[in-house]
């Protein structure tokens, strides 16, 4: 939300910088009181409203311009621990040549239906590397089944593929009891995943999660990382192909 004070005080200043610089018969702006500048800048607004849609917008454009930098420059400070953190979860080619990472909950509604692209996109591409990043947001739940797909990477990781879609597709919420039977649909002991809980991995690999998701503006789910730009949302099948064979094509999503 743009703060409308604040907003003003910018819009107010840069009309009266306008209207300095246009008017050359005008004194110095040092030499007026306060009362002056302000009926200067009240009528020359009236007079020309249009420039406080003009100041609004360019002042929206400066901001998304600054944030592109910052989430830049974090995905490159951050880029070891984005695409080849140990604790991570890779699926596809682990070799692969061109790297699709998601952040995702198990409650995520739109994390549900955008599985279905993920698993669309590794069949129709063999040099497809994605990488699972858990990023419980919504609850307490949530921390829960991520906890126990963390021990499900450490305990079985050949597994976790299998874990994974038997989780996020289930019905109901997500928690403890219900990742804990989707672990054990597969296969994997329930002790074994009680004394890999015990541990701080889970706790140190979230909170991984949740210190990059900082850095890159991360506040929902699913977010993708391809390349050197974050995606936000369930964009869909298309527009994360087209992102995908833009890097295999020129080294970035768009050519």
């Amino acid at each position: 939300m743009i703060h409308l004070f604040s907003v003003s005080k910018r819009v107010c200043f840069a009309a009266f910088v306008l209207l300095v610089s246009s008017m050359p018969g005008i004194v110095a702006a040092q030499e007026l009181d306060r009362s002056e500048i302000e009926n200067i800048v009240r009528e020359y607004l009236l007079e020309n409203p249009e420039i406080i849609a003009e100041a609004l917008n360019e002042l929206q454009r400066r901001e998304q311009e600054a944030e592109e930098a910052a989430r830049l420059q974090a995905l490159n400070d951050s880029a070891d621990i984005l695409f080849n953190s140990t604790r991570q979860v890779v699926l596809g080619n682990p070799e692969g040549s061109v790297t699709l990472v998601e952040f995702f909950d198990y409650n995520c509604g739109f994390c549900k239906r955008a599985y279905g692209d993920m698993v669309r996109l590794v069949e129709e591409d063999p040099e497809l590397r994605i990488v699972l990043k858990e990023f419980p947001v919504l609850g307490q739940s949530s921390v829960e089944a991520a906890q126990v797909a963390v021990a499900v990477n450490s305990v079985a990781p050949e597994k976790y593929g299998e874990f994974h879609e038997a989780l996020l597709l289930s019905r109901g919420q997500a928690n403890l009891s219900s990742a804990m039977a989707a672990a054990t649909g597969v296969g994997i002991s329930e002790a074994d995943l009680q004394v890999a809980m015990a541990t701080d991995e889970a706790g140190q690999t979230i909170e991984e999660v949740y210190t990059l998701a900082n850095r890159l503006g991360l506040t929902g789910t699913p977010s993708y990382v391809v390349g050197n730009e974050v995606v936000m949302g369930a964009v869909g099948y298309e527009e994360l192909r087209v992102k995908l064979d833009a890097m295999k094509d020129c080294g970035q999503t768009t050519c």
